[in-house]
């Protein structure tokens, strides 16, 4: 169980008046100088999670620990990163799970990494960029730590996997209908591959490379947020959403029977033969 008391090395996230958030890293000696003031990390050590300190200023700022999403949202990245809201929604329908061997693919900046090693997978990842790669490794290590479970090589995923009898294959790419008949050969039977794509034109070719695949049990979804203000008497929506920002396509390997020919079929053969 963690404890309340905030220590020297962790992240915390101060939230002002006007719900600004700002996560910093906790050091011995350092201070965080913002518009409202200056607030010294020694206030802050050793202190408890969700109480305030008070700035050189006057101002008061509500301290927390960051959630995953937080950390997402505010790390820094080198590729676009898959929002929160579609992180989530990703570990139930890749239905990721403690000891699963996972290949993702398209590292980017490691926000699909973490979430997947948080729920306890093993993770392999190709990456062709160098410098994503590396921004991915900088981002798992500095929040997990470097006892995790994770290996990035630097590869493209279309020309093959070395690996087999995967649990799982997750791509984040724009060609991912390229890595199907690999998908075929890498994941074990039941396994499910999962892809995140911005447009419906590139998950339809996915869609339809698939169908041509041994897998099954196909769907496509999107999810959209929207948030509610409730104060006092107002409750309505608020007037942002976040709506689209991909489409989450899975699919399972299954196991392809032999076609049976059926009677027209065989007399055809026959007569052809006969010929």
């Amino acid at each position: 169980m963690t404890s309340s008391e905030l220590r020297v090395g962790e992240r915390v996230m101060l939230i002002d008046s006007k719900d600004r958030h700002y996560l910093i890293t906790l050091r011995v000696g350092a201070s965080f100088h913002t518009h409202a003031g200056i607030v010294e990390h020694d206030s802050i050590i050793g202190s408890t999670e969700g109480g305030s300190v008070n700035a050189k200023g006057g101002r008061s700022f509500l301290v927390i620990r960051p959630t995953m999403s937080d950390i997402v949202l505010k790390m820094p990245r080198g590729a676009q990163v898959i929002y929160p809201k579609d992180l989530g929604a990703i570990l139930m329908q890749a239905d990721i799970g403690p000891g699963m061997r996972v290949l993702e693919a398209g590292v980017g900046s490691g926000a699909l990494s973490m979430t997947l090693l948080r729920a306890g997978a093993s993770v392999i990842g190709y990456e062709i960029r160098d410098d994503f790669a590396e921004h991915a490794k900088t981002n798992v290590y500095d929040v997990l730590g470097r006892d995790v479970d994770y290996r990035v090589e630097i590869r493209d995923v279309t020309e093959g996997i070395d690996e087999d009898n995967l649990d799982r294959i997750l791509l984040d790419m724009p060609e991912p209908h390229k890595v199907v008949e690999h998908a075929e050969n890498s994941l074990r039977p039941g396994g499910i591959f999962f892809a995140y794509l911005p447009t419906i034109n590139q998950t339809h070719l996915l869609r339809n490379t698939l169908a041509r695949h041994a897998f099954g049990l196909s769907e496509t979804v999107e999810i959209l947020r929207r948030t509610w203000h409730v104060e006092e008497r107002s409750v309505r929506p608020d007037h942002r959403m976040v709506a689209h920002t991909g489409f989450l396509t899975t699919a399972r390997r299954i196991i392809r029977t032999p076609r049976v020919n059926d009677s027209s079929e065989n007399n055809d053969s026959v007569e052809e033969l006969e010929d």
